[in-house]
Parts: C-alpha cells; structure tokens; sequence
C-alpha cells in the first residue's frame, strides 16, 4: 500500500476518534459543571478541563481573554478556527475518507460525508440552541455507525489494520491523559471512597470518567466498592478486558502491526512489543507505589513516542 494512502486511513480513523473522545470529554465536563459546586466556584473549572488536557488554553486565551462558559462550549464543539475542535476534526476525517475513497466501502464513505453535512447544519444552529448533551450523544453515535460500518464491510486487508491503529493509538493517549486530569483535579482526596458529604464530589468525578470511557458498568461487574484511584487506575489501565483501557489499545496496536508486512516497521513493532509487555506484567501497586500521576506522565510520552515510530515506518513517502 502506497504510504499516502495509509497515511490517510490512519488519519481518518484518528479524526474521527478524536472527534469522539472531545465528545466524551466535554459531556462529562458539563454534567459536572451543573452540579452543585459547594463553594469552588461556578463550574468553569469543570467545563475548563477540555482545555488543560488538549493543551489549547493559550489558543483560547488569546482568542476570548477570559473563561466563559458559552464561548468555551463552541470553541471545542463547533470553532471552524479551532483544529482541536470537534468540527475541525469531523472535517480532516472527511477530507482524509474523500482522498481514500476506492480503499473504503460505500457505507463508510456515507456515514463519514452525511456526518459531515449534518454537523454543518448543527453549526449553523449553534451548540446552546441544539442542546450540548445531545451534541455529544450525536457524536458519539456517528462514531459508532462508522465503527460498525467499518468492522461489517470492508476487507481484512491493510486498509482495515491501518484505520484500526489510528483508532487505538488515539483512544490510548486520551485515556491516559483524562485519567490524569481527573487525578489531579481531586489531589490528595483522590483515593476517598465513601459517599459522605465530603467525598460525595469524588464519588461523582470518578463516576463521571467511567461513564466517559464507557467502562462505569464493567467497573461495577468488576469491583464492589465506590469509585476511587486505585481500582479505577487498575481497570482504565491494566485491565485489558475493557475496550477502552490502555492495555486493551497496546494489545491491539501490537497484533495489528505483527500483521503488516514488510521489514520497515521494526522499530515500531518493537516498541509497541514492548509496551504491552510493560503493561501485561505490571501491577497497579507498582504504579501507585511510583505515583499515578508520575506514571501517567511517562507513558504519555510513550504513545506520542510509537505513533512517531508508526509515522516514520509506514506513513512517510520514501
């Protein structure tokens, strides 16, 4: 396969992840925000969060000056200007899946062009006026039509593995990183796990960013006690059972890139090897024993580290 052309597969499928994962992250941001904030302010630190762990506070900064509930919303929703937005990403998504079109299927190609259309019509409403939870419901289930267009039509060849590994690649480094923000948001109460009145806010974060990973039912199949650090670390991260955990994305990125053939990839073969290995034989003792935050902060780097590898071995013109 030419490298343009997995690069864009790669990409689409990246996009559109991303696409899902601001989603995620910006419903729970605004459930939290309407909570009751018992003195912490107004809510703008939740809706804030976005921000922090995109790393566009400056961009948003230099833009509006100030935080504002409102103009944070359109910013990651529906900004045109904004390419971390959800509408920039919908649209590189789209760009990539016209480039490819005769390497995916006509479901693929429908479902990506109609998401297109329809998110450019919501723009033109605007995010207050559609409704923001139901934006993010929308999002997400695009994300899962083309997911299912996907896994339902199109050839087990490189085109799939490619679009694949940009999927895990994505869901890998937003797992970590809204882990990481919700750990240090509740600081040193981050391991309270009754409900009382002064750890009923904690129980609620925790809960919120399962329910944003769509793990909140495995975690309670799994675990009999109330949210908090140590089991929702152990689940997200080590529990490769749970489609979005970190070791759930290693393990896929490491068969996919066992598969595809050819000597280039080595290097990233490697380390996507090693990587799971990491994660296969690492406890979460271990991991709070080092400092979850510590922790998270070496393997973000990490992901950002094999997609450079998986970029220089397949997707770059020789």
């Amino acid at each position: 396969m030419l490298s343009r052309t997995a690069s864009d597969l790669y990409w689409m499928s990246r996009y559109l992840e991303r696409a899902e994962n601001l989603a995620r992250m910006l419903d729970v941001s605004y459930s939290l925000s309407l909570m009751p904030q018992d003195g912490r302010g107004d809510g703008l630190d939740e809706i804030a969060m976005p921000l922090l762990i995109t790393g566009t506070l400056d961009d948003y900064l230099e833009r509006h000056g100030q935080l504002h509930a409102e103009r944070l919303l359109h910013f990651f929703a529906l900004d045109p200007s904004n390419p971390a937005s959800i509408y920039s990403c919908l649209g590189a998504a789209r760009a990539s899946a016209h480039a490819v079109r005769g390497r995916i299927t006509a479901d693929m190609w429908e479902n990506i062009n109609a998401t297109w259309l329809e998110i450019r019509g919501i723009a033109e409403q605007g995010v207050s006026r559609y409704g923001m939870s139901r934006f993010c419901e929308w999002v997400k289930e695009r994300s899962n039509v083309f997911r299912g267009a996907t896994y339902g039509t199109i050839m087990r060849n490189d085109a799939f593995r490619f679009i694949r590994l940009g999927t895990f690649i994505e869901r890998a480094d937003n797992t970590l990183r809204l882990l990481d923000a919700r750990y240090e948001m509740l600081g040193e109460d981050a391991d309270t796990v009754s409900v009382d009145d002064n750890s009923a806010r904690d129980y609620y974060q925790w809960s919120a960013l399962l329910r944003a990973l769509s793990s909140f039912e495995a975690y309670t199949e799994i675990y009999r006690d109330a949210p908090a650090a140590r089991p929702v670390a152990e689940l997200l991260l080590l529990r490769a059972d749970v489609p979005r955990s970190l070791r759930a994305c290693t393990e896929e990125i490491n068969h996919i890139l066992a598969d595809l053939p050819g000597a280039n990839g080595r290097p990233a073969q490697r380390l996507a090897a090693e990587f799971d290995a990491r994660l296969r034989y690492t406890g979460i003792g271990e991991i709070l024993d080092e400092g979850l935050h510590e922790w998270l902060n070496e393997q973000i780097p990490l992901v950002r580290q094999l997609g450079n590898a998986i970029h220089s071995s397949y997707l770059e013109a020789v």
